[in-house]
């Protein structure tokens, strides 16, 4: 499915986020998923995007519009067409020279915002019940349940087992 920059990329730079190890370096996390300029990160600014990608994963946990413009609200948001860099006129939802947090807080949650308006069913969170780890199904169909073929397969080798698995007959009184 073909997702505009803003419910692709940012939707995706949220999920990065959301599955990140809480002790990873947010630069080079933002600097892997494309996002520029990043400039530095202060400890301030890494702690407001770490609170901010706790409420991001509320967002895959009950995607809805309540939540959603309740981000949107949190946010320094002030659209605009940019055409920087020579690319084709696109929006941007924070001034280039706003604070990084601020920055990325606009981008991911109007990313989400956009993508839930397109297709809300489409924010996910693995079906296994031990991970915890959420995805934006990005499939052809629509049906991704899992955050990985990892995942999915270890639900299906369980199931896989749990079918042939040798019925255990208890001795019956009796007998």
């Amino acid at each position: 499915m073909h997702f505009n920059p803003y419910g692709g990329a940012a939707a995706e730079l949220a999920v990065r986020l959301v599955n990140a190890d809480p002790t990873a370096d947010l630069a080079l996390l933002l600097a892997e998923a494309g996002y520029r300029p990043i400039g530095a990160v202060s400890p301030r600014q890494a702690a407001a995007l770490r609170r901010w990608t706790r409420r991001l994963g509320e967002v895959f946990r009950t995607p809805g519009v309540d939540l959603l413009n309740a981000l949107l609200a949190e946010t320094t948001s002030r659209p605009y067409i940019s055409t920087h860099d020579g690319r084709a006129p696109h929006l941007h939802y924070a001034a280039e020279d706003a604070p990084i947090d601020e920055r990325v807080k606009a981008y991911t949650a109007a990313g989400l915002a956009e993508l839930f308006c397109a297709a809300p069913d489409r924010i996910g969170r693995c079906a296994r019940d031990e991970c915890v780890r959420v995805f934006v199904d990005t499939s052809r169909n629509g049906r991704r349940r899992f955050c990985s073929d990892r995942c999915a397969n270890r639900v299906n080798v369980a199931r896989h087992r749990a079918r042939t698995a040798p019925r255990s007959t208890a001795p019956q009184a009796g007998n």
